[in-house]
């Protein structure tokens, strides 16, 4: 089907603003509200905004994915304007490797600071998994003619993916569950080559080796995406498109689910399917509201911080916001009840990390990788 080359969708912005946001402190809010109010609803929400411990999903495990997959959505359009004004395919090769093995280092200063200890260092991280996972997908787009094809290795790679646990189990520590923290083939394969440090539990990474091969769906799928949007469909088609394959997608992992659980931790193929699902459904919502119906101002917030989304994550690690927010709102929490004081700070840490991204967004400085 033949392309043109669309203006930049403020949509993407907004989405990875809302994609952000929620790691820049608004998930305390939610839970401090919960706990405060005692409603059944914001309860309920407060506990999605936690990790689950190993099977299951609960929203908070979307925000890693979500990412991924709108980092997928922006190569199709990134790659044309590349290819049209650097001068071809070299550069974006250089630009693709560039920016996937800047990312592994960048997440490995993230973890440890600048410490030198290399045994006891921690080497996985989030920013590697999105800078490996992106790279590999983005080859991948780059050098298969067409979607059908591209779609033909994202479903390989996902029951490849699903007949490793299949098929292998950890033979170290005596779990017969191909699926359990101890049984699983991933967390082996960290214990046998990952060096350093191991994040969250003991016996394996939870940004680990393996997984990341199933993370190279997520990216892909992301990139099938954007490559769809940049179609001349009309736009009302394209939303129902992506509305009908995200419910789909959202089917089948569910489904999946049934044999190979949905576990973020081991970014199963069910769990690639259901985020991926969900993502493809709530950027299609977004590009509807945003770029199909131009109802645009409400996004402003969202769009400051997706515009700098490596900025406001890396800045809660290396600055933190902690003396700021005692002195612009310290004051403020200790006229309340000491039971809100924690809300009102928490509201505080939102507010100044936003800030920072406004005088950023306004300076026209972007951090990009």
């Amino acid at each position: 089907m033949e392309k043109q080359q669309p203006e930049r969708l403020k949509s993407l912005d907004a989405l990875r603003g809302f994609d952000m946001f929620w790691i820049m402190g608004a998930e305390e809010i939610f839970v401090l509200l919960g706990s405060l109010t005692g409603l059944p609803a914001l309860q309920w929400w407060a506990n999605q905004m936690t990790h689950v411990e190993w099977h299951g999903f609960h929203a908070y495990d979307m925000i890693f994915p979500l990412f991924l997959f709108i980092a997928g959505v922006s190569f199709p359009f990134s790659a044309k304007k590349r290819l049209s004004i650097d001068g071809g395919r070299k550069s974006l090769y250089r630009h693709v490797f560039k920016r996937g093995l800047l990312l592994v280092l960048i997440g490995v200063i993230y973890n440890n600071g600048l410490n030198f200890d290399v045994a006891n260092m921690r080497y996985a991280s989030v920013l590697g998994r999105i800078g490996l996972a992106w790279m590999f997908a983005a080859l991948l787009f780059m050098n298969t003619k067409n979607a059908r094809i591209r779609l033909l290795w994202l479903s390989g790679i996902l029951i490849s993916y699903w007949l490793l646990f299949v098929f292998f189990k950890a033979p170290d520590l005596g779990d017969p569950d191909h699926y359990s923290m101890r049984g699983n083939i991933s967390s082996y394969i960290d214990r046998i080559l990952l060096p350093g440090r191991f994040c969250c539990y003991e016996i394996g990474d939870n940004e680990g080796l393996l997984p990341t091969v199933a993370a190279i769906g997520t990216a892909l799928l992301g990139m099938l995406t954007g490559e769809f949007l940049m179609t001349k469909l009309k736009p009302t088609k394209k939303v129902l498109y992506l509305a009908t394959a995200a419910v789909l997608l959202m089917i089948v992992g569910q489904v999946w689910n049934l044999v190979f659980p949905i576990n973020k931790n081991l970014w199963s193929s069910s769990f690639v399917c259901w985020v991926g699902g969900l993502s493809m459904l709530l950027l299609a919502i977004f590009y509807l509201v945003i770029d199909v119906w131009k109802f645009q101002k409400w996004a402003f917030f969202f769009v400051v911080i997706g515009m700098n989304p490596i900025t406001i994550y890396l800045a809660n690690r290396i600055i933190g916001w902690d003396s700021a927010n005692r002195f612009f709102f310290g004051g403020l929490a200790g006229l309340l009840p000491e039971a809100w004081a924690p809300f009102i700070m928490a509201i505080g840490y939102v507010t100044i990390g936003w800030v920072f991204l406004y005088i950023l967004y306004k300076k026209k400085v972007f951090l990009k990788v």
